[in-house]
C-alpha cells in the first residue's frame, strides 16, 4: 500500500490534521506477534522522540522479556544523550513500580485495577505520547477492569496520545472505537508439535 489512501475522506480536515490524530490500535487474535508488533511501534515512537509508557497487565514481574531490556536501555540512552525519548516499563505481578509493593502477593484483580487507574491518571495528565497496554484485553474480559470505563477513557483522552492494546479476544466495544485493529491468525506454530519456546523468538 505504501501509505496510499483508498478513499477520499469528507471530514473537512486537512491532510496535516488527519496525520496528527491520536491512534488507538488493537492487536488481537490467536496468533503470535501481538505484543511484538506493539513493541516495534514503541521503537518507532522512541525514534521520533516520543515518551513511551509500557504497562504489562498479565506477565509476572519475575519475567523479563527481551523487548524490555532493549527499551529500557534506549530510555537510559535518552537520559544520557537526549537521543530518542524517555521510556517507562511497568509490570503487574509483585506490585506496580509506583506502588512500592515489590514482593507483596497482591490480589491480581486489585492489581489490574490499580494499573488501569494509573494509566487513567497519566492519560489525563498527558504523560506519554505512546502507551502500550500489553495483554490488557484479559483484565477486561475477566471483569477486573470495567470495559465501559476503558472505552470512555480511551475515546475521550486529551491531546495526541497514541495507545496500543494487545491480547486475545478484544472486547467488541474496544474494537468499535479503535483506529487500527489487527487480528493475528495462527496458521502454524512449533508449539503445536510440542516444542517449547526459544530464546530470541518467544522472549
Amino acid at each position: 500500500m505504501k501509505g496510499r489512501i483508498t478513499v477520499d475522506p469528507q471530514d473537512g480536515l486537512s491532510t496535516r490534521q488527519r496525520r496528527q490524530r491520536p491512534i488507538l490500535a488493537v492487536h488481537t487474535g490467536e496468533g503470535k506477534g501481538k505484543s511484538t508488533a506493539a513493541f516495534g511501534l514503541a521503537l518507532r515512537g522512541w525514534n521520533q522522540g516520543w515518551s513511551i509508557g509500557v504497562f504489562q497487565f498479565v506477565k509476572s514481574a519475575k519475567w523479563r522479556i527481551g523487548e524490555q531490556t532493549v527499551l529500557e536501555r534506549l530510555g537510559q540512552l535518552h537520559e544520557q544523550t537526549g537521543e530518542g525519548g524517555p521510556v517507562e516499563w511497568h509490570k503487574m505481578g509483585s506490585g506496580w513500580s509506583w506502588t512500592r509493593q515489590s514482593g507483596d502477593e497482591a490480589d491480581h484483580a486489585a492489581a489490574a485495577a490499580d494499573g488501569w487507574a494509573e494509566v487513567k491518571r497519566r492519560l489525563a495528565a498527558h504523560t506519554h505520547d505512546l502507551y502500550v497496554l500489553d495483554e490488557f484485553t484479559y483484565p477486561m474480559n475477566w471483569g477486573w477492569v470495567d470495559i465501559d470505563d476503558v472505552v470512555t477513557t480511551l475515546r475521550e483522552r486529551p491531546g495526541q496520545q497514541h495507545v496500543v492494546v494487545t491480547g486475545r479476544q478484544a472486547p467488541a466495544q474496544l474494537v468499535e472505537i479503535a483506529s487500527i485493529v489487527t487480528e493475528m491468525t495462527k496458521i502454524k506454530h512449533p508449539f503445536d508439535e510440542g516444542q517449547k519456546g526459544q530464546k530470541g523468538i518467544e522472549w
